[in-house]
């Protein structure tokens, strides 16, 4: 379904402890929104990157978030974070204002940005404890074992595989223990083997994290979202349930981003 600017579609939200999706990741969708765009809108000169934007994430939901390269996917997220400020519209973490309130909003928040910045020269252990004492945090390496670097932290980063690399990118968002994970395509350039690794460590966080993650790998969807929202030419083109069926998101999304 192709919805009119400025719309979108939302599926009714669900309350159950114990629910699990078609993803089979088991999930309790909390009512109240960590994120919510309201009507946003990103110019740049003449171009509009993001037009009248408007959707909502809990705790609980893994979005697959999708659109062409140069949709407004990229845009979106630094306005998420602060990075950018809307050029109209409201962008809200919880309550607060992530362009005016970046430092208490950016506690909340963990980041994988797609080219995944790194210091080469460190080893895993130096980074993270870097990373660790930016954000304030004493307690640190669990985020270690969450992402399977335990045999790795001794590791100069730029010894690692990208798989690796990915890893470690993961840990330092993880790092504080945020409530939203934003991931801009994170298994961008991994082989096979790996970016199954890392959905499966997606799939073990998102319990108790509303993850918003970008991708071009349509069956990566399928696989790990309990959500889909769509963007194209800068506007939100769907917003609901995932299509249950093998090869439906692709399917969709090709009907809803075609010329």
């Amino acid at each position: 379904m192709v919805l009119p600017r400025g719309t979108s579609l939302r599926s009714s939200d669900q309350v159950e402890d114990g629910h699990s999706g078609s993803s089979g990741i088991v999930v309790c969708i909390s009512l109240t929104p960590m994120i919510s765009l309201t009507s946003v809108t990103k110019q740049f000169k003449e171009k509009k990157a993001v037009s009248q934007v408007s959707f909502e994430g809990k705790i609980g939901e893994i979005i697959g978030f999708l659109g062409v390269n140069g949709a407004g996917k990229t845009t979106t997220m630094r306005l998420i974070l602060g990075y950018l400020l809307p050029s109209n519209g409201t962008v809200r973490i919880g309550q607060k204002n992530p362009a005016t309130q970046r430092l208490s909003v950016l506690k909340t928040i963990g980041y994988l940005p797609e080219n995944n910045p790194l210091y080469p020269e460190m080893k895993v252990r130096e980074y993270l404890q870097f990373i660790a004492e930016v954000k304030n945090v004493k307690e640190w390496y669990s985020v270690v074992e969450a992402v399977s670097l335990d045999e790795m932290v001794n590791t100069k980063i730029e010894e690692l595989s990208r798989g690796y690399k990915q890893r470690v990118g993961l840990a330092a968002a993880l790092i504080g223990d945020p409530e939203i994970l934003i991931l801009d395509e994170p298994t961008s350039g991994l082989d096979p083997i790996e970016q199954d690794k890392i959905r499966i460590l997606i799939k073990k966080l998102a319990k108790k994290k509303i993850i918003l993650f970008s991708t071009h790998i349509l069956s990566e969807v399928e696989d790990i979202a309990t959500r889909l929202v769509i963007i194209n030419k800068g506007s939100l083109v769907y917003d609901g349930e995932k299509p249950k069926t093998k090869g439906s998101v692709e399917k969709l999304f090709k009907k809803l981003v075609k010329e």
